[in-house]
């Protein structure tokens, strides 16, 4: 079987579980992680986006990780640009491991991320994106945008992006998936000047 047979069985075989798995998890409350599992996140929203951030901040704390929110709240505006580089200098001094950005699409905040030296940001819109994020790419931030996303997706989405592991469900590839990483890195290192 090639890379491209194999992507679209394992594809549609995670498609399946995902979408299954995040209508369980819309009706269920957080599951609660393994002291092991738990994290330290950091999340920013702009005021367009502050009610979703709120909603994740609370599934994420009912999980059992702790959230640091460097972004706007309902007393202070932040805009998208300076919530997502405050968020990024929080994982690149090691304080967090993860990050959860929101802005209207979630793409101005992926944008600002990516320039952040050790960030892979991606821009999801689906459980299914999410998950891929985690195990084709080893995204360390998620964003997403409040016009597009109900809570309750982002809830599933932020579950499957927490519990994916990088390679997770696409194993005959492992070996080009981190390859695929480090060649990204290096193209990022190259082109900062």
């Amino acid at each position: 079987m090639d890379r491209r047979q194999f992507l679209q069985a394992a594809s549609a075989t995670l498609a399946a579980a995902t979408i299954a798995s995040s209508l369980e998890a819309a009706e269920k409350s957080p599951k609660k992680a393994k002291k092991e599992d738990t994290m330290n996140i950091v999340v920013a929203a702009d005021p367009f986006a502050l009610d979703l951030k709120d909603s994740v901040i609370k599934h994420l704390t009912e999980a059992g990780h702790k959230v640091t929110d460097v972004g706007a709240t309902k007393d202070q505006e932040t805009a998208y640009y300076d919530g997502a580089a405050a968020a990024c200098k929080v994982i690149q001094a090691g304080k967090a491991q993860r990050g959860v950005l929101f802005c209207g699409t979630g793409m101005g905040m992926s944008i600002v991320a990516n320039k952040f030296k050790g960030v892979t940001a991606s821009c999801v819109e689906s459980v299914y994106a999410a998950q891929m994020s985690r195990a084709i790419n080893d995204s360390n931030v998620l964003t997403m945008g409040a016009m597009f996303i109900a809570p309750w997706k982002a809830n599933a989405m932020v579950d499957a992006w927490m519990n994916t592991k990088h390679t997770e469900g696409l194993e005959g590839f492992a070996d080009f998936l981190k390859q695929a990483v480090k060649k990204v890195d290096a193209v990022d290192q190259a082109n900062r000047k």
